[in-house]
C-alpha cells in the first residue's frame, strides 16, 4: 500500500472514530429542578406543549433517529405499553432532531399512536441537557430519558439506555414513586 493510501485509511478511521466518539458537552438536568416549559411540532398536530400535560407524568424520552433499529424497537415497546402508562396517569412523548414529516412517516410506518416531537434547531434537547452526537451535518441525539412529575419537577433521568428493557424501567420507576 502506498503511503497515500496508508493516509487515507487512516483519515478514514480517524473520521470514523471521531463521528462515534464526538459528543457534545452536556450535563442532563438534574433531579429535583423544574422541566423547561417547551412547545414543539409533532407528527400530527401543530404544537405540543409541556403544559398540555400538566398534572400528569411526563415520560420525555430522547432519541437519535427515526426508522433506526434501536429507536423503532424503543418506540413499540413504549407503544406497547401505552394503556400501562394511563393507567398509571402518564403520556409518553419522543425527542428528537428529526422532522415533524419524518416522524409523521415513522409514525405511519410503525402504527406509533403517541406523540413523537420535532426538535431540529435542538432546542428542547439542549435545554434538558440532553447530548448531541455527530460530525458536519449529521447529528443525533442521546438516547436519554427524563420523567416529569405531575408537579412539574423532574422527577428521574436515564443516561444512555437500552431500548429493549426501557419502557419496562419506566414503568417500574413511576409505579415505585406512587406508591411514596
Amino acid at each position: 500500500m502506498t503511503r497515500y493510501g496508508i493516509a487515507t485509511v487512516a483519515a478514514v478511521v480517524l473520521a470514523a472514530s471521531t463521528f462515534f466518539a464526538l459528543r457534545a458537552k452536556a450535563d442532563l438536568i438534574p433531579t429535583g429542578a423544574t422541566a423547561p416549559a417547551f412547545t414543539l411540532p409533532s407528527q400530527d398536530t401543530p404544537a405540543v406543549s409541556l403544559s398540555d400535560y400538566k398534572g400528569k407524568w411526563v415520560v420525555l424520552y430522547f432519541y437519535p433517529k427515526d426508522k433506526t433499529a434501536g429507536c423503532t424497537i424503543e418506540a413499540h415497546n413504549f407503544q406497547r405499553d401505552l394503556a400501562k402508562y394511563a393507567a398509571l396517569n402518564a403520556i409518553v412523548l419522543g425527542v428528537s432532531l428529526d422532522t415533524a414529516d419524518s416522524h409523521r412517516s415513522f409514525c405511519t410506518q410503525e402504527s406509533l399512536t403517541f406523540k413523537l416531537l420535532a426538535d431540529p434547531e435542538h432546542k428542547v434537547i439542549d435545554a434538558y441537557g440532553v447530548a448531541i452526537h455527530g460530525m458536519g451535518p449529521i447529528k443525533f441525539a442521546e438516547r436519554d430519558t427524563v420523567l416529569i412529575a405531575p408537579d412539574g419537577k423532574i422527577a428521574k433521568t436515564w443516561t444512555s439506555v437500552d431500548p429493549k428493557t426501557h419502557s419496562e424501567d419506566v414503568l417500574a420507576a413511576i409505579t415505585a414513586m406512587e406508591k411514596k
